[in-house]
């Protein structure tokens, strides 16, 4: 049974990628579904209660605050799938290397997973973005800096259970490229694994970009993104607490979303799992 099936047999799996796929469109269509301009400040109207023209209310600015998590969509989520994309990408591509080819190929990728490893990657996260600025290109490529290693560790691990299969070296007796051996056997053996893996950490990536742009080293205002809306949030907790509870809810169902996907997917794509 391929990957696809196995999903459409999951009510659960079929229900978290339908309520994410929603938010996405949500968020691509935000022109057209949000009630306000999300950048449009009215100082008069601020801390404005929920009513029909401000389904939310309003933040410290006057700015509609359900316009705004609508937005937030856009740089939250997808600049997480965008993170997690690069991830799977290099993590994989060096931890197939690492596996397949071994020796000293081996040795080098191994070593230098151990140096990116022994470090904090929230610490190496904050090197990289202040020494090549503050920007969201930067955000990503620090958060793939820092993430491919772990990928490429438990996918090297992967690769190295399924090398010494009797259908490999039966292709390696026959004279198949490695490039044939890693595109037909190798890579479709571990794509669930890259699924699942990619499934459960799009919940860090979010929590993380969120938390960078929290700090003011993410998306810049006055770009709504949840993060960012917390952070703008905080300074009036006190007076308008009511602020903080959108953006808050909003990361809090997006990252549970994803950690619960990944688990589903990690029991629907188990080759001992049996459908009624």
């Amino acid at each position: 049974m391929n990957l696809l099936a196995r999903i459409r047999k999951s009510k659960q799996a079929k229900g978290l990628l339908l309520f994410i796929l929603m938010v996405a469109l949500v968020g691509i269509f935000a022109p057209f579904i949000a009630p306000n301009d999300p950048y449009e400040t009215n100082l008069i109207m601020k801390f404005k209660p929920f009513s029909a023209a401000f389904p939310l209310g309003t933040d410290h600015l006057g700015r509609c605050i359900l316009s705004r998590l609508i937005y937030g969509i856009r740089p939250t989520l997808f600049l997480s799938l965008l993170t997690m994309l690069g991830t799977i990408f290099l993590g994989a591509f060096m931890g197939i290397m690492a596996g397949y080819f071994k020796g000293w190929v081996d040795e080098v990728i191994m070593r230098i997973v151990d140096v990116m490893l022994s470090f904090p990657s929230q610490i190496m996260i904050f090197a990289v973005i202040a020494l090549f600025g503050v920007n969201m290109i930067n955000v990503i490529l620090a958060n793939v800096f820092i993430k491919w290693a772990w990928y490429a560790r438990m996918i090297r691990t992967k690769v190295l259970q399924y090398r010494e299969k009797d259908y490999i070296l039966y292709s390696k007796c026959v004279g198949s490229s490695g490039g044939y051996i890693l595109r037909k056997h190798l890579i479709p053996n571990i794509s669930a694994e890259l699924v699942v893996l990619a499934t459960l950490d799009i919940g860090w990536a979010i929590i993380n970009i969120s938390t960078l742009s929290f700090l003011g080293l993410g998306v810049q205002a006055p770009m709504p993104e949840w993060g960012a809306m917390l952070s703008e949030a905080k300074n009036v907790m006190m007076t308008n607490p009511v602020q903080m509870f959108a953006p808050g809810i909003a990361i809090i169902l997006m990252v549970s979303a994803f950690n619960m996907l990944g688990d589903v997917m990690r029991d629907v794509l188990d080759p001992k799992e049996v459908f009624e």
